[in-house]
This record gives C-alpha cells, sequence and structure tokens, in this order.
C-alpha cells in the first residue's frame, strides 16, 4: 500500500482524515506546540483500517500536523506524562467566528487537545512502513440483556 498523505481545509476533510487516525496510539512525549511557528504536530502509531478489511493487522507511523494555531489547550493530559500512552478517537472541529474555529484532538479517557485556530489547515503524511500488530482495536459495546 502506498503512504497515505491527506490535507484538510473543512470539516469534510477533516472527518476523512480522522476516520484513518481512529484508533492511533501515541505518547504524550510525541506532540509538540510551536507557537513561533503557530503550529501544533504529533507523531502516532495509526492502525491500517483499510487492510484490517481484507484480514491484515498493521500499524504505521503518521505525522499529522495543525496550522495557523493560536493556543493550544489539554485536558486530563497532565505534564510530565510523556511517557504515557493515548489512544486517539476522533480529530473534529467546531467553527467559531469563520473561518476561525477549535479543532479538537479526542483520546480515550476524557482527554483532549483542543487548538484554537485562524482556520482550518491539516495536513496527515505516512512516515514510513507498515509493521504487524497483533492487536486490533475492538470497538465492542456492552449490552445490557436483562
Amino acid at each position: 500500500m502506498d503512504k497515505l498523505k491527506l490535507l484538510a481545509f473543512d470539516a469534510d476533510d477533516l472527518a476523512v482524515m480522522s476516520a484513518h487516525l481512529q484508533d492511533a496510539v501515541v505518547k504524550v512525549a510525541d506532540m509538540a506546540f510551536l507557537p513561533a511557528e503557530k503550529r501544533f504536530a504529533l507523531v502516532v502509531n495509526r492502525f491500517d483500517w483499510e487492510g484490517a478489511a481484507t484480514g491484515e493487522r498493521r500499524r504505521r507511523r503518521t505525522g499529522l500536523h495543525v496550522d495557523r494555531v493560536t493556543r493550544a489547550r489539554r485536558f486530563k493530559i497532565p505534564q510530565g506524562a510523556g511517557e504515557e500512552v493515548l489512544n486517539l478517537l476522533a480529530v473534529t472541529f467546531e467553527e467559531t467566528d469563520a473561518p476561525a474555529g477549535v479543532l479538537t484532538i479526542v483520546f480515550s479517557g476524557e482527554r483532549a487537545v483542543a487548538l484554537d485556530v485562524e482556520c482550518l489547515e491539516a495536513a496527515m503524511s505516512d512516515l514510513g512502513p507498515m509493521w504487524s500488530t497483533e492487536h486490533v482495536p475492538d470497538h465492542a459495546l456492552d449490552k445490557d440483556e436483562s
């Protein structure tokens, strides 16, 4: 499979990017806000959902950066948690004062990074080869059978 490269300039673009990033894992230390560059960047281990449809269980390193960021806020991600691994659930955008808004990277455990942006401008790019993994993300819902 070729390396995936995606750009997002609107909420529809971001929804596609979010789907590819679902269940990526990232160490807190692999995320950074670069205020002088107005950029937030992170490197994740992305699960290959396309391959999973054919029985492949693989991950690959993928970079994501968001440009035109004016402020970054972390929720339930403590300082000094650099080695802690977070599970990425979704990336969303809510327009506040067009074209500005808030891009939110949502993680499990009610954790998140909220980025105030002048406009939506994000890029995702695979960085290297895939490798096999035994773990397949599972989203089975507990059902109350009573």
